[in-house]
């Protein structure tokens, strides 16, 4: 790290394992005008290598502060945590936040992670500043001070700082990264054009539909913690898309429900619960859920045909990229499912007996419970036989076995919440909490699981106090 021409009074120094101030490494400086970000990402200012597993990509960041003394205006700085996975430790105390640094202070990433210590070289005058620093190393003879949980430490604890006054001035980057403001500006967004889409059914409907299939979706994309392109996962719904409207519909219609015993009951026809099953079990589970997988097989393939790192970033190499390319376009059969049948043949069939108006009500009635109910239907089965796909690739030699089963527990999940809707709300919701709770587990596992665990985002949720 190199801030040459700018004045350092402040140094944090790396201890070796054991703790010992003999074996120190030189102090990377502090600057008065910019933050210093620890952890593993490249772009950090200071980069610990991949042999520190538990330090995140962005761990903790040092800030500078203006703090008043009896000459004036002296540098100090504060540390801050990045929502790391495994916290930041000051003096052993975990960070809550935001504390200022005194010296001596020992700052370790995660608990049992690597450790620094905060120095501090006080500078007489811009002479002495200009000369070659000398760092006031602390010593076995520094006892830290107490760490003060939640307030600022310092002799001027009621002193405000001018980012703390402004401080969408000092947040930076943290505020795409951790404030949700894409989501909160995408949200703006559609609330804006479904103002402008007031008195237009059709498009508000659609506006509507998009946005909760994405907000449920990114509950999805959250739990599984792993980046992939929004362009692949869009892509992925659209061609889900285009098959359904495409010829190739035809051909799985008549293989499933026609030589297969998956033909749908008629209206008026009494099916027993046993028949229905078997019947749902071919003509939705079996048909739906191949469907749906063809863009993630699809992904599998042309991913295989690219090198590092483009073929991990679109293809599918993990059960995480098959649960993200699964549920992707088991949105895209969602919303034109709902959209292009359910939804209309409400509208008209309501509409001839109630008015417009009243059939128009009836169908967004029945599309915010179908699009948001996708969480526990078409993304839960897709995603956890995605999840399969994904292993499928992980352990190659057990290909087959694992792909039968995925597809057979997918499209049994799929059938019992057909048959079941049509004898017990009650049943249908049990139903529905099961098949979620199966794509919870398929995540959990597909993150234990994941070659990439150590950049794995989603741990955020589960950080304790």
């Amino acid at each position: 790290m190199n801030y040459s021409g700018q004045p350092h009074s402040g140094f944090l120094r790396q201890l070796s394992p054991a703790g010992t101030p003999g074996l120190q490494t030189p102090p990377y400086a502090l600057p008065r005008n910019q933050e210093v970000v620890l952890g593993r990402d490249p772009s950090c200012q200071i980069v610990l290598n991949d042999t520190y597993g538990g330090v995140s990509r962005r761990h903790a960041a040092v800030r500078p502060l203006s703090a008043v003394s009896s000459s004036g205006m002296s540098p100090a700085w504060e540390i801050c945590d990045l929502n790391s996975a495994n916290g930041t430790y000051i003096n052993r105390q975990r960070l809550q936040g935001c504390q200022r640094l005194q010296v001596g202070d020992r700052i370790s990433l995660g608990e049992n992670g690597p450790e620094f210590i905060f120095e501090y070289q006080i500078s007489q005058n811009t002479a002495e500043r200009s000369r070659p620093a000398t760092p006031y190393a602390a010593t076995a003879a520094i006892k830290p001070p107490t760490p003060v949980v939640g307030a600022a430490r310092g002799n001027q604890p009621d002193a405000v700082s001018f980012t703390q006054l402004f401080p969408i001035i000092s947040t930076g980057r943290d505020l795409t990264r951790k404030a949700f403001l894409i989501p909160g500006t995408i949200t703006v967004g559609f609330v804006v054009l479904m103002f402008a889409a007031v008195g237009n059914p059709i498009f508000f409907n659609l506006l509507m539909a998009a946005y909760l299939a994405g907000a449920a979706y990114y509950f999805v994309y959250q739990l599984c913690g792993k980046y992939k392109p929004w362009w692949l996962l869009v892509s992925s719904a659209i061609t889900t898309i285009l098959i359904l409207i495409s010829p190739l519909l035809m051909v799985f219609i008549v293989v499933f429900r026609g030589i297969l015993p998956g033909s749908l009951p008629a209206a008026g026809e009494s099916v027993s619960f046993p028949a229905l099953l078997i019947r749902m079990f071919f003509g939705a589970g079996l048909l739906e859920e191949l469907l749906k997988a063809l863009p993630v097989l699809l992904a599998c393939f042309v991913g295989s045909r690219f090198r590092s790192p483009w073929r991990e970033r679109i293809g599918v190499w993990e059960p995480l990229d098959g649960i993200l390319l699964g549920a992707a376009s088991a949105v895209g059969f969602t919303l034109l499912e709902t959209l292009g049948q359910y939804v209309p043949e409400i509208v008209n069939n309501v509409k001839l007996q109630a008015g417009e108006g009243a059939g128009e009500l009836v169908g967004l009635q029945l599309l915010i419970p179908r699009v948001l109910g996708s969480v526990a239907g078409h993304m839960a089965y897709s995603g956890y036989f995605g999840y399969f796909i994904g292993l499928s690739v992980l352990k190659p030699s057990k290909r087959w076995r694992i792909l039968g089963i995925g597809y057979v527990s997918a499209a049994s999940l799929h059938a019992l919440w057909n048959a079941t809707g049509a004898y017990s709300g009650l049943i249908l919701a049990v139903v529905g909490i099961v098949s979620y709770a199966f794509l919870a587990a398929a995540i959990l596992k597909a993150r234990a699981l994941s070659p990439t665990r150590a950049q794995n985002f989603a741990t955020r949720f589960f950080n304790q106090p």
